[in-house]
């Protein structure tokens, strides 16, 4: 019989390290399942460092003090008794930890000591940089380009009755370290259903959601993970995917085992009316993305019993690769107004039907999920569409003078900008509806220039002029959809300027941008805007595109195609030439 183990806190401390003069412990801690240095990912938790913070000493001066109130705030989460010692009576009252957290880098230092006799108060201040913050959802926004970073927190003291100095005033909210952060949270992928079970289609991609998650010290992670993933995602994706676990969904416990992880849920759960699929990918990716429980079927019980009547529900240790989107890898080019498919001998060949016949009169090319329609936009005005066949023909789908170029939902319908009158427009070819305006008021007066659906069918990356992404979703459906939820994703400025947008994947997005200095191409986690910058060549990149893995993009004086690798970080050319575009299928 295998024996299960219920996991709780920590098992040991292995060390205590004290930190002289700064009010706090910082403490190793392991959970009964440690993570070895391999990363094998068959744990259920992680390894992670505790800080205890200590109570005031009365012989203390004011910036021991303030040092002391900063461990404090670190170790709010953990043990919230020991920060109220450092207040008045009043700053009790006044001061809240609600909020978003404020993250400074590590290099923060404290101004000049302020006293004022008349209100017998002395005033430190803490001064850095802020380069991010953790809203209440637990989304990390990293400070934008064009922001001033710089801050400046007055901390007010005063001596009680005993002469020890309290903290009588400071801004509401905790105020951490970067290396506060990186000791406590986690950046954590949790994935959610591009759609709600019983649409039509039903849900066939996840959509992940990036968060930091703080480590519990008296659960496993695996249990912080799931509990998370039951309240639902982040602003960001607020309305715009599914997920199978129902208001009101809790963990009562996770066990683990060498072969198996059993979760026992509570809550509202009606087994009859779950996605069942859903629900497994859901469990599984947001486990083994985060390198927990890897290797292991996971068994999730209802209230301690089967899932269903009829017996257990159970998650395969490999989720299929479908969920994720092993989309279709085939590279296709513009050239001459024409469209080509990238053939295995390196050669460009011709496509079926009018797109693969030479034409001046049609650029900003997108080939459709089933690659079966060709969309374009016309010089002469509109976006085209024909049938990727020999008796296909180029039919107007969406009317304007002025509209960026096409970009295919991976439902079949069409969506592009309308310039001249500021809305978003889409169609639907496949069934000859459309077009029809789709409600964007946060993109209402800006000047758009590129509106990009990613493949997964919820996120929207929009370019605003030539100095700014924004990203949002896809929320409501049918006659309600709305894009809704943006956010910038990065800013250029200094004459800098960005030149073209691709998505690589659901979670992240190419940016092209030319700087005083030359190019760079940065791929962007759209969660918490974490930033790969790509190394540069030598020539000048015009247009990006991209699937997972496989990046490309094309030259503007030699119209080349070149291919990134990954592994030799470097762009390498493909045979084909005067390429005016690489493309993928959506994107």
């Amino acid at each position: 019989m295998t024996r299960i183990r219920r996991l709780g806190g920590a098992a040991a401390f292995a060390f205590t390290m004290l930190l002289a003069g700064t009010g706090c412990a910082v403490i190793p801690v392991g959970g009964p399942f440690p993570v070895d240095d391999a990363g094998s990912g068959d744990s259920v938790t992680v390894p992670f460092q505790r800080m205890l913070a200590v109570a005031p000493q009365p012989d203390w001066g004011p910036q021991q003090v303030v040092e002391g109130l900063l461990a404090a705030m670190a170790a709010y989460d953990d043990d919230p008794s020991v920060l109220p010692k450092y207040l008045t009576e009043e700053a009790r009252r006044v001061w809240k930890p609600d909020g978003a957290i404020t993250v400074i880098d590590n290099s923060f230092r404290f101004g000049e000591l302020v006293e004022n006799k008349e209100k017998n108060e002395t005033v430190l201040s803490i001064q850095g940089n802020k380069i991010a913050q953790i809203n209440e959802d637990d989304t990390y926004v990293p400070v934008g380009s064009s922001d001033d970073p710089k801050i400046n927190r007055p901390i007010t003291l005063v001596k009680d009755a005993n002469g020890a100095f309290k903290v009588n005033g400071l801004q509401q909210g905790l105020l951490l370290t970067d290396a506060d952060v990186r000791r406590a949270y986690r950046p954590t992928n949790l994935y959610y259903l591009n759609g709600s079970s019983g649409a039509d289609p039903q849900p066939d991609r996840l959509v992940v959601d990036r968060l930091r998650l703080r480590v519990d010290p008296d659960k496993s992670f695996a249990q912080t993970i799931v509990e998370r993933l039951a309240e639902g995602p982040t602003s960001g994706l607020q309305g715009a995917v599914g997920n199978e676990f129902p208001e009101g969904a809790r963990v009562r416990w996770i066990r683990s085992s060498e072969d198996r992880v059993v979760i026992n849920m509570g809550g509202p759960f009606n087994p009859l009316d779950t996605y069942t699929q859903g629900l497994q990918a859901q469990l599984r990716a947001s486990l083994s993305s985060n390198n927990l429980a890897n290797g292991r079927t996971l068994e999730v019980l209802l209230d301690g019993e089967q899932f269903f009547s009829s017996g257990p529900l159970t998650v395969p240790a490999n989720l299929p690769e479908s969920w994720l989107g092993s989309e279709d890898k085939q590279v296709f080019y513009s050239s001459g107004g024409a469209v080509f498919v990238l053939g295995s001998d390196g050669e460009g060949h011709p496509v079926t039907g009018p797109a693969g016949q030479p034409s001046q009169g049609y650029t900003g090319f997108a080939v459709s999920k089933d690659r079966d329609r060709i969309a374009a936009r016309s010089a002469a005005g509109g976006i085209w569409v024909t049938r990727h066949s020999p008796d296909g023909r180029w039919q107007e789908s969406i009317p304007g003078a002025d509209l960026t170029d096409p970009s295919w939902h991976r439902d079949g319908s069409l969506w592009t900008f309308d310039r001249q009158n500021g809305e978003v427009i889409r169609s639907h070819p496949v069934v000859g509806r459309g077009p029809e305006r789709v409600a964007a008021p946060a993109l209402q007066g800006l000047n758009v220039t590129s509106l990009r659906m990613a493949r997964n069918g919820v996120r929207v990356a929009v370019e605003i002029g030539d100095n700014r992404v924004q990203v949002g979703a896809l929320t409501g459906g049918g006659g309600n959809a709305m894009l809704s939820n943006f956010e910038t994703l990065t800013t250029v400025s200094g004459g800098d300027e960005i030149v073209d947008i691709a998505w690589s994947d659901g979670g992240h997005l190419l940016v092209l941008v030319q700087t005083k200095a030359g190019q760079v191409v940065k791929e962007i986690n759209v969660g918490d805007g974490e930033t790969t910058q790509l190394p540069t060549t030598s020539k000048r990149l015009e247009r990006l595109a991209a699937l997972g893995d496989a990046i490309l993009a094309t030259t503007e004086d030699s119209n080349e195609i070149l291919e990134y690798s990954r592994d030799k970080q470097t762009w390498t050319p493909k045979p084909a030439t005067a390429v005016d575009q690489p493309i993928f299928a959506l994107g």
